[in-house]
């Protein structure tokens, strides 16, 4: 009975611990914050890096996530695909506008609306941006459509966190901007923090989702772009996306220059390949794609004909133009897109060296494609030989101080007669008696 009785004992004091110490654990156990970056133009990569971290923060149990955010705006679709992410993510989740000389503009500003905690860096702004486009003011391209539902879009965001409602209206229909420290004072956002351990500890206790974040204890976790989320995104830049497609002519225009699949062809490939990857990305008008193409069959034209320098000149028309006009599409365009457009000091650039190219390098290679060889065998194409021996058809031949094994195409030749080389096999020599022309 005693036994008994001390082993009942036992086994209550194990389960009377086993429910102290377990609780403890759990109480003290370290949750990750899961920090991601995005910067430049919001894009199907910068959504799919966005979804990524979201899953891994889910998996880990992460206390927060945190987003670190730079851009000065991006796609529609993009933009949305990233706000239903974070509003749909099981993480609270805070966008953070860092570091200073960072901004949310345009798309950006849907984004930081979206986290469970707005915040922003010093020196830092935040506001719509207003694309300019070629050949007329906005308000001119703007689809009364899209304004007013953007405008609805954020103004249920700013609802859903308690936040200034008209201001970012504001900023949609009349593209405001202003300051971190402005938004904080027109309650525009929730935080300004010096960097990312100042922010931590100010969100440390805060009220979200009906909870408090408890960030006495966590550990850092920094998730990049893996490589092809990186690859992606740097040719998504406009600028980019024109310097494959242009890079891809020249490599062209090389190929047809000494027909022949070569390290040109490949290269040409590759680029207009990758090229319209990021065409496909970016808001493009696809009249300027075809004045690129037009620009392209000249530049060819010219190439391969007498009429260099007219025709290439006359290439450049339509390259200029459509390099000009490639991102600005006639399709109204979203309050939320930003101004997408290339530089113009890359276009002079490139347009000056495919035409440096085309007159001068292509030109000359060219041109020594089409002369007659110089060595070997081929270069006795054309010339006169002596006949060693009768051709009956078969023989010998005497060439420039060489005896060559030869066969006459033409009949049979006496020793001592002139005849024509006509063209080579493998180390024969086809002729012709001289007196009795060419033959093919």
């Amino acid at each position: 009975m005693r036994t008994r009785i001390l082993l009942i004992s036992i086994f209550a004091l194990i389960i009377f611990s086993a429910g102290i110490v377990t609780p403890a654990v759990g109480q003290g156990r370290i949750q990750p914050v899961v920090v991601l970056e995005v910067e430049g133009v919001i894009n199907p990569f910068s959504a799919r890096y966005l979804d990524r971290v979201l899953d891994i923060a889910q998996r880990s149990d992460a206390a927060l996530v945190v987003i670190v955010l730079d851009t000065p705006g991006g796609l529609e679709t993009s933009m949305r695909e990233m706000v239903q992410s974070i509003l749909q993510s099981p993480v609270p989740v805070a966008v953070f506008v860092s570091p200073e000389g960072a901004r949310a503009a345009s798309a950006g500003l849907f984004i930081l609306m979206a986290g469970d905690i707005a915040a922003m860096a010093p020196a830092t702004n935040v506001g719509a941006a207003t694309p300019v486009a070629l050949g007329g003011e906005m308000d001119e391209v703007m689809s009364e459509k899209a304004l007013n539902d953007a405008a609805a879009f954020v103004r249920s965001l700013a609802e859903r966190h308690g936040r200034n409602v008209p201001w970012v209206e504001s900023a949609v229909r009349e593209s405001l901007s202003m300051t971190s420290t402005e938004a904080l004072d027109a309650n525009v956002i929730d935080i300004l923090a010096n960097d990312l351990e100042d922010l931590l500890s100010q969100v440390n206790g805060r009220q979200v989702r009906g909870g408090s974040l408890d960030l006495s204890s966590f550990s850092l976790q920094v998730e990049k772009m893996n490589w092809v989320e990186r690859f992606y995104h740097i040719i998504n830049d406009p600028n980019i996306a024109y310097m494959l497609l242009s890079l891809g002519t020249l490599f062209l225009l090389a190929e047809l220059s000494d027909p022949g699949l070569s390290a040109a062809g490949i290269g040409a490939g590759v680029c207009f390949i990758i090229g319209f990857m990021a065409l496909g990305s970016l808001p493009v008008n696809w009249a300027a794609v075809g004045m690129l193409a037009l620009s392209l069959i000249l530049f060819v034209v010219a190439l391969l004909t007498d009429t260099e320098v007219v025709v290439t000149v006359a290439g450049l028309i339509p390259f200029i133009l459509g390099s000009l006009l490639l991102f600005s599409p006639f399709k109204p365009e979203s309050p939320s897109a930003p101004e997408v457009r290339v530089s113009l000091w890359l276009i002079l650039f490139m347009a000056g060296l495919i035409v440096f190219f085309s007159l001068v390098i292509l030109r000359a290679i060219l041109k020594a494609s089409k002369r007659p060889p110089q060595m070997g065998a081929e270069s006795l194409i054309g010339k006169t030989a002596v006949a060693e021996t009768d051709l009956k058809p078969d023989g010998d031949v005497r060439i420039e101080g060489q005896t060559w094994s030869a066969t006459s195409l033409g009949g049979e030749v006496r020793k001592g007669e002139a005849v024509h080389v006509i063209k080579v096999s493998g180390v024969r020599l086809m002729v012709t008696p001289e007196n009795k022309g060419n033959f093919n």
